[in-house]
């Protein structure tokens, strides 16, 4: 049992997720830098734009066939699986197995039908940007359908030496004329102005077999108290990579954080030098008999009198140094490239993408990443199906599954 306000929790662990929070903006800085902007960064503030857009092209690639691999659009990512044995011992015939096979099928078809209606893969696209860049991410499933993401710098969470969820905690600025009546009778607040905002915690924390979930603004407990199971909390924490002891995860750009450095800083220096090599100015001896103002004033093709010999060009005979620097350039864009998956064409751009396809995509994935697609089914893709069917269930899309006999599988 937690006494604390969710603010009071929240803040306590914020020092925490410092050294995440300032090593994710490093990461940002060199690739998208609107996923983890600077603190204080509001709607006025202006965006630096790095020198080069491998790092961008590399997490928009990567986050793109993440996406077609844990949610592919014209197959169920998961079927929800049957214990045959244990209805074959409960005398079930095979008749009544089948038709519970076709029921589950449909079932699953409803589900993804589902995910298309709510557009859980524009969610799930933002999601696996931000684990890219800051290896973090916070999903969240209302009753009411649909999907959001918090960023780092939005919540915070503690695990179990297992990894396992021991409490999180959220922050988000909301208007006032946003809150629910209950909210807003719990504050006694009745803002006329639509400006007014406020900051709502919210606390998720496990006891037992259970997450127990509360609110406040300004210490102020909202009525909007929950519970939910362990494997159907509408709050799922994300991480790129799992390291042990650690309650963050790490981006896969940190993996990469030098070479991006060094390509940043090549490229900007090729990119101005070019600009001061790109400009002409023609020099005039002026002990000679050429004038200046003669040369500046002439037409193109005209005839003037003067001598070859007192005009000269600036130059800065700098080919040799910037070829050593471009061929530097090269060899860092190609480890990227690898890295990154941007020489790599598994699946066709088309209409229709075997599953066969999809498998082989699953596999490079795993390959080239080092198990992030196996951490990726097991934190995000069953979680977000159990929480999906029991949110169908509560509003009676779909019939009630027995868990004893009915399972998700990925």
């Amino acid at each position: 049992m937690i006494n604390e306000t969710a603010e009071q929790l929240y803040t306590k662990c914020e020092g925490e997720r410092h050294s995440y929070l300032e090593r994710a903006r490093t990461c940002s800085r060199l690739t998208l830098p609107y996923i983890m902007p600077d603190d204080g960064f509001g709607t006025h503030s202006r965006l630096e734009t790095p020198f080069q857009g491998i790092g961008a092209r590399g997490v928009n690639n990567l986050a793109a066939k993440l996406l077609l691999a844990l949610l592919p659009p014209n197959a169920p990512f998961f079927r929800l699986n049957i214990d045959e044995y244990l209805l074959a011992q409960e005398g079930a015939p095979e008749e009544t197995i089948t038709e519970i096979e076709r029921t589950l099928q449909r079932v699953e078809e409803s589900v993804m039908d589902e995910v298309s209606a709510q557009s859980y893969r524009v969610g799930i696209h933002e999601a696996l940007k931000h684990l890219i860049v800051t290896g973090n991410s916070l999903l969240y499933m209302p009753d009411e359908g649909g999907l959001r993401v918090f960023h780092l710098d939005r919540f915070i969470v503690k695990r179990d030496p297992m990894g396992n969820i021991l409490y999180m905690a959220t922050k988000e600025t909301i208007a006032y004329k946003a809150l629910s009546e209950e909210m807003q009778e719990a504050l006694s607040v009745y803002s006329k102005d639509v400006t007014d905002k406020c900051d709502l915690y919210t606390a998720v924390y496990r006891c037992g077999n259970e997450f127990k979930v509360y609110q406040d603004i300004k210490g102020i407990r909202m009525p909007t108290e929950g519970v939910f199971p362990l494997d159907k909390c509408p709050f799922i924490p994300l991480r790129f990579s799992k390291i042990d002891g650690e309650d963050y995860g790490r981006g896969y750009i940190e993996e990469y954080l030098g070479d991006l450095q060094s390509l940043e800083t090549l490229t900007q220096a090729i990119v101005e030098g070019s600009s001061a090599a790109a400009k002409v100015l023609f020099l005039v001896n002026p002990n000679g008999t050429t004038r200046a103002r003669t040369l500046a004033e002439s037409p193109n093709g005209a005839i003037t009198q003067g001598n070859a010999a007192d005009i000269s060009v600036l130059q800065l005979n700098k080919f040799n140094d910037f070829r050593v620097a471009q061929d530097t350039i090269n060899t860092i864009k190609d480890r990227l490239g690898h890295a990154f998956l941007l020489s790599s064409g598994v699946v066709r751009n088309a209409e229709r993408v075997t599953a066969e396809e999809i498998r082989m995509l699953s596999m490079e994935l795993e390959s080239a990443l080092g198990g992030l697609y196996s951490l990726l089914s097991n934190e995000m893709q069953l979680p977000m199906i159990n929480r999906l069917v029991d949110v169908m269930n509560k509003n009676k899309r779909i019939p009630k599954l027995p868990k004893v006999i009915v399972n998700p599988v990925i």
